[in-house]
């Protein structure tokens, strides 16, 4: 932020200051208000004291500390708040927010009823849920995701090249879902079904960053946004299930199976919308839910971390290598998954200019930890596929953990680095927003070549 000399030079940053301030959703005009008055005082003091304006008006706005900080403390103060953000149409004192909030509402709503109804498309062509285990298995993320990357794209006023390459990339998943003649037996049936979502989330997160994709902090807000979106998807599950066992419960009452109604109509419809009503709530209501990640963050990494450690010990003090099997290797790349994810999702709700800390190190433990166990894994799976051979499942495991184990140990350098005091916060963020290419050109190499290569076994 420049400030020069002069009234005039002074007042415009007061403008692009309250300007930014108001982006803030846990803030009202009043709170800013507020805020003004106090930066307002604090500058005039310092001016009275000698110091020029714009000295006077730096120095002002680091004594009030990071803008975050100030949002949080002002929700506390105004708990009530939290709860009135709980309404769709937002605060009615700001006509602006208040027409955009409604405009929001009915995009969403027009995308979640696209993705309810796209999933019962394909009955019209006979394709129902209980004779179609293998379309729908390999076909389900396309039913909903494009239509959350739809809205997103909406939300951003994403221009019309981005619009074209999202429907480019969402038409190639459609294509490695369909083209390959799967049968039900076949891995790359799995495969397809669990590694096509992922490559088609990362699509959404294209839609997401939008015009801002070289921003290293935008495509953290999107890490953020992953983790947000799925507290939100949890509890409407939570929620979808009391409804349906209360549906059960009470038209039973009356002699009448809901049952057919609930497993063809409201489960699958239900589940594709309530993706895009996640998202929607996550970019409407910031400020409500987003602390709830982070608590989380902090309870599970020095869990994670005590029970890799204690598996490293155990390891150590048997002398027994890991037993490698598809239910082994699943669980590993879970495991090692989530790690990623408590990585990921820490450092995109870290206060970057904040001091390095206990939570830091913790955190370096955990990376170091699964590092290990990572490479172990690789260990053991190398030689089981030299002595076996190869398959799809086996191949997909292997280039998985490969990209993992680059990631995790250039992480734990830089967070290394970063505990002593010898590189900074930022180069952690960048690395790892700019690693999750790496990760989509992996998933579509799984969906689109391993396939093929290993004859649709």
């Amino acid at each position: 932020m420049t400030v020069t000399n002069g009234k005039e030079e002074l007042e415009a940053q007061f403008t692009q200051w309250r300007e930014y301030v108001r982006r803030r959703p846990e803030l009202q005009s009043s709170d800013a208000d507020e805020l003004e008055d106090h930066l307002r005082d604090s500058v005039d003091e310092l001016v009275t004291l000698g110091l020029k304006p714009d000295e006077a008006f730096l120095i002002a706005v680091k004594r009030m500390g990071g803008l975050d900080e100030l949002s949080r403390e002002f929700a506390r103060e105004h708990s009530e708040r939290l709860w009135k953000q709980l309404v769709f149409t937002g605060d009615p004192a700001d006509s602006v927010k208040k027409i955009r909030s409604r405009q929001d509402l009915i995009a969403m709503l027009i995308c979640a009823a696209g993705a309810a109804v796209s999933i019962k498309v394909p009955g019209l062509f006979g394709l129902r849920f209980e004779d179609s285990d293998t379309f729908y298995a390999t076909n389900f993320s396309l039913f909903t995701l494009p239509w959350l990357a739809a809205f997103l794209a909406w939300r951003r006023q994403a221009g019309a090249r981005l619009c074209a390459v999202l429907v480019a990339l969402f038409a190639l998943g459609a294509a490695g879902a369909n083209i390959y003649p799967l049968d039900e037996d076949s891995q790359s049936v799995n495969l397809v079904g669990t590694h096509l979502p992922i490559a088609l989330w990362l699509v959404v997160g294209l839609a997401y960053v939008s015009d801002e994709l070289r921003s290293s902090r935008r495509r953290m807000d999107f890490i953020r946004f992953s983790g947000e979106w799925f507290v939100y998807l949890v509890l409407i599950a939570l929620g979808g299930g009391v409804l349906t066992v209360f549906l059960t419960g009470t038209f039973k009452a009356i002699g009448l199976d809901s049952g057919e109604f609930i497993s063809e109509w409201l489960l699958p419809c239900g589940a594709m919308a309530a993706i895009v009503v996640a998202g929607w709530l996550v970019e409407a209501k910031q400020g409500v839910i987003e602390n709830i990640a982070p608590v989380l963050t902090r309870l599970f990494t020095p869990l994670f971390a005590v029970v890799l450690l204690a598996f490293l010990v155990a390891i150590g003090v048997n002398g027994r290598g890991i037993d490698i099997n598809r239910e082994t290797l699943m669980m590993f790349d879970l495991l090692l998954a989530v790690v990623l994810g408590l990585l990921l999702y820490s450092i995109s709700a870290r206060d970057p200019l904040a001091p390095r800390g206990t939570f830091d190190v913790l955190q370096l433990v955990l990376v170091v930890s699964a590092l290990v166990i990572d490479a172990l894994v690789l260990l053991m799976m190398a030689g089981r596929i030299a002595e076996y051979g190869g398959t799809p499942n086996k191949m997909a495991a292997l280039g998985e953990n490969i990209v993992l184990l680059v990631n995790l140990a250039w992480s734990a350098w830089l967070l290394l680095r970063f505990v002593r005091r010898r590189g900074g916060f930022p180069a952690i963020e960048r690395w790892q927003t700019s690693y999750l290419a790496v990760y989509a050109v992996w998933m579509w190499a799984v969906v689109l070549i391993l396939p093929p290569v290993f004859g649709y076994q």
